[in-house]
């Protein structure tokens, strides 16, 4: 079977990490993969914002514990030591998925090179707060930019599941 195919068949989100941050090389590898990702009449509309700064790793996720309902004491990002932070234009009609298709590079290439990943929700809402907006500004970022998602990155404190298996009904044939 092709290797990309056994990524695809092995990636798991991982929800529990050591507190190392990964080798540069590798965290540059990941931000590549997802500048290559599929994007609407090819506009490029994401920006990837990549945090490896523990203060504001933490800021962003008591941000997010915040909009879920809960207290400073969780930590939505799992123990993760790094995140990307995908945001796409919202003038162009495709941002959603073309910031989508980005994070899903994000993904395969971090299990490609041994690197835990988790799609973390609450982007949408981070940024769209006055907070989320100062950040952006202090970055040089402008524009109608709208969160899609962080991928929270790192090595496995634990093994991760395996895969369930598919469903039945997954796929329909038109022959």
């Amino acid at each position: 079977m092709p290797e990309t195919l056994k990524v695809l068949e092995s990636r798991r989100s991982c929800r529990s990490y050591k507190p190392e941050l990964i080798e540069e090389e590798k965290l540059q590898a990941i931000i590549k993969a997802g500048t290559y990702a599929a994007t609407g009449m090819g506009k490029q509309s994401p920006i990837i914002i990549a945090v490896t700064n523990k203060e504001m790793r933490d800021k962003l996720s008591s941000m997010n514990a915040k909009i879920m309902g809960q207290g400073e004491d969780f930590d939505p990002f799992y123990g993760a030591p790094e995140l990307l932070i995908v945001l796409a234009d919202k003038n162009v009609p495709t941002c959603v998925y073309d910031g989508s298709l980005v994070m899903g590079n994000l993904m395969n290439a971090a299990a490609d090179l041994g690197v835990a990943s988790c799609w973390i929700h609450r982007a949408k809402e981070e940024f769209e707060s006055e907070e989320g907006k100062k950040i952006l500004k202090s970055l040089g970022i402008e524009g109608n930019y709208e969160g899609i998602g962080h991928l929270v990155l790192g090595y496995a404190a634990e093994n991760v599941k395996e895969a369930a298996s598919r469903k039945d009904d997954y796929v329909y044939y038109i022959r």
